[in-house]
């Protein structure tokens, strides 16, 4: 049998385990493809608007 100490001690552990788990999956799903998306669009209207600047 565990011990409080140790009790508490995998209960932290498993905590702080499990919330970097669902934080790496976050940035993962939302986050990263957000950011290039985002990244992406703002050169492609950049790319636009030079590319009208020219043609006027």
């Amino acid at each position: 049998m565990l011990d409080f100490s140790q009790f508490s001690g995998l209960v932290l552990f498993m905590f702080i385990f499990t919330a970097g788990f669902w934080l790496l999956i976050f940035l993962l799903a939302f986050v990263v493809p957000y950011w290039i998306g985002g990244t992406i669009w703002e050169n492609f209207k950049l790319k636009r608007e030079a590319k009208e600047a020219a043609n006027k």
